[in-house]
């Protein structure tokens, strides 16, 4: 099995919001040094416990400039609240600075306080979202948008056609995104539904694959839920609050049932926690890795310290995704995971951290030492 390994954050912590936003950038980088192929960031209009990111594109930018070959991209930008030309000036200038790293994924986003705060129709998203992404593929594609003679500045020199990617909630939106030549994201877990996540999306990925008519090959994102550590009961620490938090959130919005227990919680987001050998085995039965060309891992909706969170990038890229099929992306980031990382997951985070890991959590703790993003 091969797959592109990706890391997502909703820029969340449990300290000073510019300190979350800095301990999220430095994550990019442990990122980027332990060979991940992609690092994604969630655009949300709506405060999260512990941050938050309304607008991911001067992040990314900021990313692009701490980074070395990480591919960098949104998973998602919620294009309905957005001007489809100003993403794509966006894109362009990311890209450009990346030296050419940029993807971008596009959704409908999550509800109708966001839409209200900015002057859209909730009720109305899905044919706002077609409208404003066909702008959007085609201003990333150099052609004329908005009025006659306009295109994006700075051009576009790569070629977009299979860095788009979008999110879908249902097998007709699967079908829909392989219709318009989008690759397919898949969110960490589904919501309203009793069945466990994979056998609901595993059906979405087969509909987006039966009615994909591109030259190119299709690709699946498939995003998760996954934080190890030592044993389930270290990763619990980390995470149990977070998932408390998000599950009450979910029954208050209707889609989760109340009364609930932790473990029921934990299914319903479909998390994959504990040793590393716990997650690669339940990660053996999932239904959709088979067909995903990406597989996106999440902490959230758990909240872990900057710590935890340093160490289980480490575990996923030096034991769970190799464990999977997957090879760092350079013989160079190949050396710096050998180089840092344990033969065992019951190591001391400290013992672990790449050289600027373990630099950034001693040096987060205080905003002064950064430079705004």
């Amino acid at each position: 099995m091969t797959f592109r390994l990706g890391f997502l954050t909703h820029v969340q912590g449990n300290g000073p919001l510019a300190e979350t936003y800095r301990r999220a950038q430095e994550l990019f980088v442990v990122a980027d040094e332990l060979g991940f192929d992609v690092g994604w960031v969630a655009q949300h209009h709506i405060p999260l416990h512990g941050g938050g990111l309304s607008s991911p594109w001067p992040f990314l930018a900021h990313a692009a400039a701490r980074t070395k070959r990480i591919r960098l991209s949104t998973a998602i930008t919620i294009l309905p609240l957005e001007n489809p030309v100003r993403v794509a000036e966006d894109v362009a200038v990311v890209n450009t600075l990346s030296g050419g790293r940029v993807e971008i994924g596009i959704g409908s986003g999550s509800g109708p306080v966001e839409y209200a705060a900015l002057g859209a129709d909730f009720a109305l998203r899905r044919e706002t979202t077609t409208s404003k992404f066909d702008v959007l593929r085609r201003a990333l594609q150099n052609e004329e948008v908005g009025t006659p003679g306009f295109t994006v500045q700075p051009p576009l020199t790569d070629d977009f056609t299979d860095r788009v990617w979008q999110a879908v909630f249902s097998g007709t939106g699967a079908r829909y995104a392989a219709e318009a030549g989008a690759n397919l994201l898949l969110n960490r877990a589904t919501y309203g539904y009793t069945e466990n996540t994979d056998v609901i999306q595993r059906a979405w990925a087969d509909e987006f694959l039966a009615a994909w008519n591109q030259p190119r090959t299709p690709r699946i994102g498939l995003s998760r839920f996954v934080f190890p550590a030592a044993d389930r009961r270290t990763a619990l620490a980390q995470i149990e609050d977070g998932v408390q938090r998000a599950a009450r959130n979910f029954v208050d919005r209707g889609t989760f049932p109340a009364g609930q227990s932790l473990d029921e919680y934990l299914r319903r987001f479909h998390a994959f926690y504990g040793h590393p050998d716990e997650i690669v085995a339940a990660f053996q039965q999932e239904k959709v890795l088979p067909v995903a060309t990406d597989l996106i891992t999440q902490f959230n909706p758990g909240v872990p310290d900057f710590d935890a969170a340093v160490r289980a990038l480490e575990l996923i890229a030096t034991e769970v995704a190799p464990a999977l099929g997957w090879k760092p992306a350079s013989s160079l980031a190949t050396a710096s995971a050998s180089a840092t990382a344990p033969a065992s997951a019951t190591a001391p985070a400290s013992a672990t951290a790449p050289a600027s890991a373990t630099v950034s959590a001693s040096t987060t703790a205080s905003p002064s030492t950064f430079t705004a993003a």
